[in-house]
């Protein structure tokens, strides 16, 4: 009832249910009532010449058990939520019983999580029962986003390369997996200038990785990418205090080529990922961060091991 803003709904619905009840009862008592109809127990109604129909009573045993399914509605109605607004006197909900399922799965766990404490993310990355932990937790958690193989789609991050807007670290890997992340960039074709200043600054952006660009329209936009610096820097090397992504190199994370960066430039770029904090414990975080590093590291993961 939480997705009602009217307590006028709850007094609905609890009322249609007690109406529903009675109306079942009164249905069973207005069809066990026998009336004859005629001398030989017909109703009268003949099809086919000679198909009559009975006027016998309902069984007892259907009657029984119609009556059974309706004191057993009222009885669940009494101790579970149905009644509209009213928790029943068992206090149940759905919310109660996944915390108190989650709860238990936790305090089983608790064993496995504890050993890993005390392990630094190296550690982690070399222990192979941890990573089986945190790919599981990756098929879960990620991988919708970023895929089974953690190489992601236009719009979301490789993880297994080395390119990270952030500083890579697992400190870095485990707050983004916490909090989650929101990596904008405002609209800047009016601060560019006209739409062939801004494909201009597109083809200059393009030319910093050594990408295909118009060399021409590069030098012409040169001066006008000081608009972008203030956040990729005049070398467009980019900023990882701030999450600017380096221009530099062949990594496009929204599409590659002239048209690509000009949408960029033009409308903009809001792009989320959902903190996962409150699905994950602080020891699942850990481990999986440790995980999602691992992609990227394969080569240090193996000298570990």
């Amino acid at each position: 009832m939480s997705d009602f803003v009217s307590s006028g709904w709850a007094l609905f619905v609890a009322v249609t249910t007690v109406l529903s009840l009675v109306a079942c009862i009164a249905l069973l008592v207005i069809a066990s009532r026998r009336r004859v109809m005629a001398d030989d127990n017909t109703t009268g109604h003949v099809w086919d010449a000679d198909l009559r129909e009975l006027n016998n009573p309902l069984p007892r045993w259907w009657m029984w058990l119609f009556v059974a399914t309706v004191v057993f509605s009222a009885v669940y109605l009494a101790f579970y939520p149905g009644l509209g607004s009213n928790a029943g006197s068992l206090k149940w909900t759905s919310q109660g019983q996944f915390e108190s399922e989650q709860a238990r799965a936790l305090e089983r766990m608790e064993s496995v999580y504890a050993k890993y404490r005390a392990m630094t993310p190296e550690q982690l990355m070399a222990d192979g029962s941890a990573m089986a932990i945190g790919q599981r937790l990756y098929l879960n958690q990620c991988s919708q986003c970023h895929g089974s193989d953690a190489r992601g789609s236009k719009g979301f991050p490789n993880l297994a390369d080395a390119d990270w807007l952030g500083d890579g670290t697992h400190e870095y890997v485990a707050k983004v997996i916490k909090e989650g992340r929101n990596g904008v960039m405002p609209p800047m074709a009016a601060a560019v200038g006209t739409s062939e200043d801004v494909r201009n600054v597109a083809n200059y952006v393009l030319s910093l990785s050594g990408s295909p660009h118009n060399a021409a329209a590069a030098q012409l936009g040169k001066p006008r990418f000081g608009t972008c610096a203030a956040c990729h820097g005049l070398d467009g090397k980019g900023n990882k205090a701030i999450g600017a992504p380096n221009l530099t190199d062949r990594i496009w994370l929204h599409g590659w080529g002239e048209q690509a960066v000009v949408n960029a430039i033009t409308n903009g770029i809001n792009n989320a990922m959902p903190a996962q904090g409150r699905l994950l414990t602080p020891d699942q975080v850990q481990v999986l961060s440790a995980y999602v590093l691992s992609l990227s590291r394969p080569t240090a993961v193996a000298a570990a091991k």
